[in-house]
């Protein structure tokens, strides 16, 4: 079967409507929605809580809650005996990482939907609710927005809207209706667990490894999507919402830069995989209209006596160079090995 002939699995829901909004028609209460949360560290074990419970109390119920432990033997063993019950605790069974842990959710769910909260975000009570809202006959993921929850409630003056997603957040570009997107924010997201049996799993050799700031899974992930089912939709709702908590050592400069330098690193692989103008092609228009905008913003804040404003601006040039660096120099050294 070619690439374009391959349908969108659609399951019960097939001919309810389609069209991009909230009213579009949702699943109905006979399809199941099933949460995964990965854990690797015991430092994060009551931000774990405090997101499990989130998801408790949702108004929408998830009918599976699945919780995978990324090869930390001490935290598998505190969650199995603490979490019963509503809660199936999984070791990661792939590779290390959060792509693997991931991976081995899905394999356990259940579910019609398969949706992913971090281990450090509470998702807000509609969050399910929302998410389930966007699932016409032609959507095969819907993702929300995850707001940053900074240290202390205090966001660093420097540190600017538009690299909200250095930490994993929603950033500053997003769109705020109910609208397509290429990819989706991966503290907020979900998908039809039937994509996964045509596509594939999140590629292993992508994204994080403990706090190691590699990324771009999800988004090499949704543009495999797209590529299989030419006539899906993936669906951004900024209703469908997650409180994203930001470690102190993440709000830095020094993980600011590294950050940046490793999201480059990651898109060379992105590119490699989907091509280089699908890959890049939402970063064309962030870097033509979002930064610039961001940087006029950040002087006109500081001329009206915002000191943080001037920082703000040079941290986006800053962002965007290092960024941009990291692609450089990996396309460079594997431009000389071959």
């Amino acid at each position: 079967m070619t690439e374009a002939a391959v349908p969108l699995p659609l399951g019960d829901d097939e001919g309810r409507g389609a069209g991009t909004g909230r009213a579009r028609a949702a699943f109905g209460p006979t399809h199941t929605v099933t949460v995964i949360i990965c854990a690797y560290t015991e430092r994060r074990w009551d931000r774990l809580v405090d997101a499990i419970n989130s998801i408790r109390t949702q108004r929408r119920r998830a009918d599976q809650l699945i919780l995978v432990i990324d090869h930390n033997e001490k935290l598998l063993r505190r969650a199995r005996s603490t979490f019963q019950n509503d809660v199936e605790v999984h070791a990661n069974a792939r590779v290390r990482g959060l792509s693997g842990a991931r991976n081995t959710g899905v394999q356990a769910a259940r579910g019609d939907v398969v949706a992913f909260l971090d281990d450090d975000a509470e998702a807000d009570s509609r969050w399910l609710e929302e998410l389930f809202a966007q699932y016409g006959p032609h959507v095969a993921g819907a993702g929300g927005v995850a707001l940053a929850v900074w240290p202390s409630d205090d966001r660093p003056r420097w540190f600017p809207q538009e690299f909200d997603w250095v930490v994993g957040c929603s950033y500053r570009g997003l769109p705020d209706i109910v609208a397509p997107q290429r990819n989706l924010i991966g503290a907020a997201m979900s998908f039809r667990r039937s994509i996964f049996d045509e596509v594939g799993d999140f590629a292993t050799d992508m994204g994080r490894i403990d706090s190691i700031p590699l990324g771009c899974e999800e988004t090499e992930f949704c543009l495999r999507v797209r590529k299989t089912f030419t006539a899906a939709e993936l669906v951004h709702s900024p209703f469908a919402k997650v409180q994203h908590h930001v470690d102190a050592q993440r709000a830095t400069v020094k993980y600011f830069l590294r950050r940046c330098y490793g999201e480059g690193v990651s898109k060379v692989a992105v590119a490699q995989r989907a091509g280089t103008e699908q890959a890049l092609a939402s970063e064309r228009t962030y870097v033509r209209s979002t930064l610039p905008s961001g940087v006029l913003r950040g002087l006109r804040d500081g001329i009206r006596g915002d000191p943080g404003g001037f920082a703000r601006a040079v941290m986006i040039v800053v962002g965007l160079l290092t960024t941009t660096a990291g692609y450089l120099s990996i396309r460079a050294r594997r431009s000389w090995a071959s």
